[in-house]
């Protein structure tokens, strides 16, 4: 177990700020399809991952923004079921978006260019 010994006779507080995981955040940001309306969301980590789910968002007709550490998701209006390739590309795990895309549109594709495949 891991321990901390504090010498010295101070008292020690502060404050921080812990971001919320990539890995807990993914999922929900897949499930705002589900929705069909507006989703809010709270303390998703700004971070490569989270922001190419974003795009995908966007791709298949989503209204994305973020306000004051809040992102606020419209999904009234999906436009497209596919993933294009370059998003695809840049985030393996984007994958967890096709069974919501199943559910909301009886849909899903993903776009992989077999080009590069030796």
């Amino acid at each position: 177990m891991l321990s901390y010994i504090i010498e010295g006779g101070r008292r020690l507080e502060g404050e921080t700020f812990v971001s919320g995981s990539k890995n807990a955040s993914l999922p929900i940001i897949a499930g705002t399809l589900l929705n069909g309306g507006i989703s809010k969301l709270y303390n998703v980590p700004n971070i490569h991952d989270t922001q190419m789910m974003f795009e995908i968002l966007k791709k298949l007709g989503c209204k994305v923004r973020r306000n004051n550490g809040k992102i606020i998701i419209d999904s009234n209006e999906l436009i497209s079921h596919e993933i294009p390739d370059e998003l695809m590309r840049q985030m393996r795990s984007s994958v967890v978006m096709v069974g919501a895309m199943l559910r909301k549109n009886e849909k899903g594709k993903i776009l992989v260019s077999t080009e590069d495949v030796t």
